[in-house]
């Protein structure tokens, strides 16, 4: 029974990977797909009652006529190794056990198909030579970009962090700053660039974590919906919004939901804050934020970078709703649109596309959202040392970098394509783009703009 099992398997492996030794007048013999043998049904179905019964029982009659010599061809045959050697152990195979009623092939035909075989087969060694040349190259380019990151790493550990004071400004720091910060001092970097003017300390923390807390406790369990806290009396009960946006945070990481080791990290950070700046309170979208930091920093050292990047002018206006300033920004921004993307900005205005359709949710996440995570965290690099003019650099880069696209858009595709851009960004090329966007018009800077 064993030996059947052995015959039948066999004989299915060569009936797939062989349809060319074999075929009845009348009937197609396979498709070639992408370079690969496909069988036909017909094919199929002939292979099963034609093939595949005969050359069970003459495998058997080879069994029993040669037993030692059997065994060993199967072994041979169906032993692990290359699809290679496998193959040609089969093909060796069906062509000694060619049952003698089936009827013989003509040489021209045989010689034809022997040909298609050895052709996908050199086929199929050329795809794989590609692709190893791919993966070894691939591999090349990591090992490169790693040792560049150590390196990186290393200069500043032990030459610009040491002297923050004296090189923060030095060209050698900026031009190392634009090609992003290493991860493994990122958090140190974002810290002493943001700063900390409010001079929040740890115990300050602590202090608006334990009213955060007390405030949750108290609070009557029921649902929460989205107008909760809406009262400019006393915004601290927006949080139990938080609860909603938490959910929603970088939800494919899986790190922030409930049950996440994140989740009361990020919980206790925002609800902090909102206790800390009542006035202000929690606004969806600051989870983003500081998601980010957590990523990068202590749980107090993020609250206190937190508290310190929201607190800029252009957050701030944003995140208070405070409509005259946002207006002043997308006007500033309108500006040097025009002075950069003059073709892109006249589509625009054509289709009535206005800046704050994207810029919002842009601004308000700082990219975190907008962008994948590990671009979003080079475009903070440089937007710590450079602050709210470089966010809107950012979406002037990211405008010229899809300019081809998104002037053959109406205003529907458009609206859909910067609200959700691409997964996929090469950051190099983004920042190509961002570099060659010019902050000034007329003679006139951002600030002075703005």
């Amino acid at each position: 029974c064993q030996e059947m099992q052995l015959c039948l398997r066999f004989c299915c492996c060569a009936v797939v990977s062989q349809p060319f030794l074999y075929r009845e007048p009348g009937f197609p013999v396979s498709t070639l797909l992408n370079g690969k043998a496909v069988l036909t049904v017909p094919v199929l179905c002939l292979c099963l009652s034609s093939f595949l019964f005969p050359a069970s029982l003459c495998l058997l009659h080879a069994r029993l006529t040669n037993p030692c010599g059997f065994l060993t061809l199967m072994r041979a045959s169906l032993a692990p190794s290359s699809n290679h050697a496998r193959t040609q152990s089969l093909t060796t195979m069906c062509v000694c056990v060619c049952c003698s009623n089936l009827p013989a092939k003509p040489a021209e035909e045989a010689q034809k198909h022997r040909q298609q075989y050895e052709e996908m087969v050199a086929q199929a060694k050329k795809r794989e030579l590609k692709e190893a040349q791919k993966r070894r190259k691939q591999l090349e380019l990591r090992c490169k970009v790693e040792e560049s990151i150590g390196n990186a790493a290393q200069t500043w550990n032990q030459e610009i962090l040491p002297n923050w004071s004296t090189m923060c400004n030095s060209r050698r720091v900026r031009d190392l700053w634009w090609q992003g910060v290493p991860p493994s001092v990122r958090g140190k970097v974002w810290s002493l660039a943001v700063g900390n003017e409010l001079n929040i300390t740890h115990e300050l923390y602590n202090i608006c974590l334990a009213r955060a807390r007390d405030k949750w406790k108290s609070m009557p369990i029921e649902p929460v919906t989205e107008d909760a806290g809406s009262s400019l009396a006393d915004r601290e009960a927006s949080l139990e919004l938080i609860k909603l946006d938490i959910s929603r945070t970088f939800p494919h990481l899986c790190i922030f939901q409930q049950g996440g080791p994140y989740y009361d990290v990020l919980h206790s950070i925002l609800g902090a804050y909102t206790c800390y700046r009542p006035d202000v309170g929690y606004v969806q979208g600051m989870s983003f934020i500081a998601a980010v930091l957590i990523l990068n920093l202590d749980t107090a050292d993020a609250f206190i970078a937190f508290a310190n990047l929201l607190n800029k002018p252009c957050q701030m206006a944003f995140f208070r709703v405070d409509h005259s300033l946002m207006l002043t920004y997308f006007a500033a921004f309108e500006v040097f649109f025009d002075e950069n993307l003059p073709k892109l900005f006249a589509h625009f205005k054509e289709n009535k596309l206005t800046p704050d359709i994207y810029l919002i949710d842009w601004i308000f996440t700082l990219y975190s959202k907008s962008l994948p995570l590990d671009l979003a965290c080079r475009v903070w690099d440089v937007f710590c040392r450079d602050g709210d003019e470089f966010l809107f650099r950012v979406a002037l880069g990211i405008l010229r970098l899809y300019e081809d696209v998104l002037t053959r858009m109406d205003f529907i595709h458009n609206a859909q394509f910067l609200t959700r851009l691409p997964d996929h960004i090469p950051p190099d090329q983004l920042f190509s783009h961002i570099h060659t966007v010019h902050m000034t018009s007329k003679n006139r800077k951002w600030a002075q703009v703005r």
